[in-house]
C-alpha cells in the first residue's frame, strides 16, 4: 500500500489539478526524491536548491508536523497521509 500525498490548492496546478498523489517512500527524504523525479515542478516549489524544505512550506505526516517526527528522516509506512501546505500571506 502506498503513501498518500495530499496537495494544497496552490500545488495542484503542477499535477493537472489533482488533490492527491499515490507514491512509494520509506521516509520524507525519499518522498522528496520521488517528487523530484516524477513531479519536478512541485519539488521546486517546496524545496530549495539544496533539497531542504522551504521555510514557508509545512509538511505533516498524518496529524504530526515532521519537526516532531525527525524532519526529513521522518519514517513513513504504507497508508500514511503526507500533507503539503504552502503558507499564504497577504496585505
Amino acid at each position: 500500500m502506498p503513501i498518500t500525498l495530499q496537495l494544497s490548492a496552490l500545488l495542484r496546478d503542477y499535477v493537472g489539478g489533482k488533490g492527491e498523489l499515490s507514491l512509494e517512500a520509506r521516509d520524507v527524504r525519499a518522498l522528496l526524491r520521488v517528487l523530484e523525479s516524477e513531479h519536478p515542478k512541485i519539488h521546486r516549489s517546496i524545496c530549495d536548491d539544496t533539497g531542504a524544505i522551504r521555510r514557508h512550506v509545512n509538511v505533516f505526516v498524518n496529524d504530526d508536523h515532521i519537526r516532531e517526527l525527525g524532519d526529513l528522516d521522518a519514517k513513513l509506512k504504507p497508508g500514511d497521509v503526507v500533507s503539503l501546505f504552502q503558507a499564504v500571506s497577504g496585505g
